[in-house]
């Protein structure tokens, strides 16, 4: 039996992914620095550690890096998340897993000043049990660290709540893969066990 569901947010739950690729684009033409649309939108979905150098070739940890990820969050947040739209029955999707007694989580490379706002775009929110940003995680997507940090802190919860109850639930604490239409389909489904 499933318990629970990680989410990302940009591009799954939020229609956002074009969004952080003009801000992008425009903070490192701030900077001087001119890189192409088509060379950025490939890279959402990575932290800036990861796009920063694939980009424009710059550490992200450099003083020009992080005023140039600064300067993008500044744009992002002032300029595109009060444009920005749910994806085509995020909320819907949530509500019926939701009832359907699934426990939802977020693991997001947004930085977390960042993933609220992006919530409530999607209406998430207050659905959501946790969540976990590139500020929780050494390392940001495609490597694992958030998603790992979001399932453990997911298995806690369950644990927590099962030894709450009378009855010891033994069955594995599991994740399902976002699903591509309403109802999960068992192909759509990764198992991991606690």
């Amino acid at each position: 039996m499933y318990r629970a569901v990680i989410f990302d947010v940009d591009g799954t739950l939020v229609d956002s992914n074009d969004a952080h690729a003009h801000a992008w684009v425009q903070a490192l033409a701030e900077r001087g620095r001119r890189v192409e649309f088509s060379r950025v939108r490939p890279l959402i979905g990575m932290g800036s550690d990861k796009l920063l150098p694939q980009a424009a070739g710059l550490a992200a940890d450099s003083p020009e890096g992080r005023a140039i990820a600064a300067r993008r969050r500044e744009i992002f947040q002032r300029d595109w998340i009060p444009r920005l739209q749910p994806t085509r029955g995020a909320r819907e999707l949530l509500e019926w897993l939701r009832d359907d007694r699934l426990m939802l989580y977020v693991a997001s490379s947004a930085n977390a000043d960042e993933l609220q706002p992006l919530l409530r775009v999607a209406g998430a929110d207050k659905l959501i049990e946790s969540t976990t940003s590139s500020d929780d995680a050494s390392r940001s997507k495609p490597d694992p660290d958030i998603v790992t940090t979001c399932r453990r802190s997911g298995v806690r919860r369950l644990r927590a709540r099962r030894s709450a109850s009378r009855a010891p639930d033994r069955s594995p604490s599991t994740f399902v893969a976002p699903p591509t239409d309403r109802r999960p389909r068992r192909s759509a489904q990764a198992r991991f066990r606690s």
